[in-house]
């Protein structure tokens, strides 16, 4: 399997081998209030996670204002059933003029700051923050077009592939290329809200390695950190996980986002993860060698006499190690002692 090489945005290395990117997503979880959008930002810096990501949309520039049954969410959707979609997106958009405050705030704390533009005019707002990477959403991979003005940037891209076929997912990494992006993550997704673990199949991780040649992470919709820290396991380099202050508090994202001491555990667990990959090895390591004194041999476990017989009344397979072999047993009883040999002694060749 192809090792793809990390690639680097705004002083991170991304890719196998270091620590997991931790993108934490604030979307909709600022209800509609720059200081709790501020505050988010605060509470991340706390966790240890490297990422801030924004969504750069306005409600008329994702949609328009209709309400056709296109147009409406399924009536019987978990969150967010018969909503209508440009009122949804007008409760959950982060406002234009939030952006600098919220970049300025993220960098301040020494988080990288970045979002999903969802137009040009967004892509236009983001350079103008000189946003150091740019995150394509699920929805948008098949918005080739919007993909190749993001790459015209050179920016590093975070693709994620929630719904695409394989095909799609070659598309708009081609389209990203030609664009003139050379740095690109894709992000294996399921992109449902929430996600069930079910639907997380995570064996996608090292099959996108391996079809593109690209680091690979999750972007993750399922409760708690589980499926993040597995991802880990199987190579993903970035986790993106939406945060909000506090569950209860409610918001459009609530239900699937992670509360900071949650991040926080997530941060720590998928580094652990990372950390204990490593090449297939047998034998025992440096850690053991204490534990490997522990291992059971053959040792004399009753004072005996020159001439006395060796019976499993007087040698027997105890912890610890530097006696006989176990399995030399059968060849040792019925010999007789050489000499006089006290409780406690390892038994070797010369004692019989």
């Amino acid at each position: 399997m192809r090792i793809p090489d990390p690639i680097e945005i705004a002083g991170h290395r991304v890719g196998p081998g270091e620590r997991p990117f931790v993108i934490a997503e604030v979307s909709g979880n600022h209800n509609g209030s720059l200081d709790r959008a501020l505050e988010i930002v605060d509470a991340i810096a706390g966790t240890g996670a490297q990422a801030v990501k924004f969504q750069t949309y306005r409600a008329d520039t994702i949609t328009i204002n209709a309400d056709g049954p296109a147009f409406r969410i399924r009536d019987d959707h978990g969150l967010w059933g018969g909503r209508n979609l440009y009122q949804l997106y007008e409760q959950a958009h982060t406002p234009w003029e939030w952006h600098e405050p919220l970049f300025a705030r993220a960098r301040s704390l020494g988080l990288v700051p970045f979002s999903s533009p969802f137009d040009p005019t967004a892509v236009e707002l983001l350079e103008s923050l000189d946003a150091p990477a740019y995150k394509v959403a699920s929805a948008e991979l098949v918005d080739l077009p919007l993909i190749r003005r993001m790459a015209a940037t050179g920016k590093p891209m975070v693709m994620s592939t929630g719904m695409a076929t394989l095909a799609e997912i070659d598309a708009a990494v081609a389209a990203a290329r030609e664009g003139g992006a050379s740095e690109i993550v894709l992000l294996a997704c399921t992109a449902s809200y929430p996600a069930d673990p079910v639907d997380a199949n995570l064996q996608t991780i090292p099959a996108l390695r391996e079809a593109f040649g690209v680091p690979v992470g999750l972007s993750d919709h399922t409760p708690g950190i589980g499926v993040p820290v597995a991802a880990v396991a199987l190579g993903a380099v970035a986790i993106e996980k939406h945060v909000t202050l506090q569950r209860a508090d409610g918001g459009v994202d609530s239900d699937f986002s992670l509360e900071p001491h949650e991040l926080a555990s997530l941060v720590t667990e998928t580094d652990v993860a990372r950390r204990a990959l490593g090449p297939a090895r047998f034998g025992p390591r440096e850690s053991e060698r204490d534990t490997l004194a522990l291992r059971r041999s053959l040792y004399v476990v009753a004072d005996v006499a020159a001439g006395d017989p060796v019976t499993e009344d007087n040698v027997r397979s105890i912890r610890p190690a530097g006696g006989l072999p176990t399995d030399t047993i059968g060849t040792v009883l019925g010999r007789t002692f050489a000499r006089d040999v006290a409780r406690g002694t390892p038994l070797t060749w010369d004692l019989i």
